[in-house]
């Protein structure tokens, strides 16, 4: 999430952001492959993420809470190609860090979107399809 939060703020290769990430002191605790997945494919589409999440939100996406647009480009990640992972577990991990280090009552507004995000991509397994 912090290295999604610093891609907003200063446009950075994806390898620079992986780099930072490794050497952050919560590094030892994160799966390295997940990791570096997660920041190289976000980076890679980040743009159609971008278009999928802007069809979700109330607002500019410019307008959004960092953290919180940082925890959506995940949640928006996993749920369009993690198909491994199912759409609850998504969700609730999101959720989970937006409780933690989002804005006061920013969790719900994750929850709400990626829950809309979960009904037009994971439909099939949500039973909405």
């Amino acid at each position: 999430m912090q290295a999604l939060y610093q891609l907003q703020l200063n446009a950075q290769t994806w390898q620079e952001l992986h780099q930072q990430a490794l050497a952050s002191e919560d590094a030892a605790r994160a799966d390295a492959s997940y990791l570096r997945e997660l920041i190289e494919q976000v980076c890679a589409i980040r743009d159609d993420l971008e278009t999928e999440l802007a069809a979700l939100v109330d607002r500019p996406l410019k307008d959004l809470d960092p953290i919180e647009h940082a925890i959506l480009l995940i949640g928006a990640y996993e749920l369009k190609t993690r198909l491994d992972i199912p759409y609850r577990v998504v969700i609730n991990e999101a959720v989970e860090l937006a409780r933690r280090f989002g804005a006061t009552d920013g969790h719900k507004y994750v929850n709400a979107v990626l829950d809309r995000a979960a009904t037009r991509l994971r439909g099939a397994e949500r039973g909405t399809a």
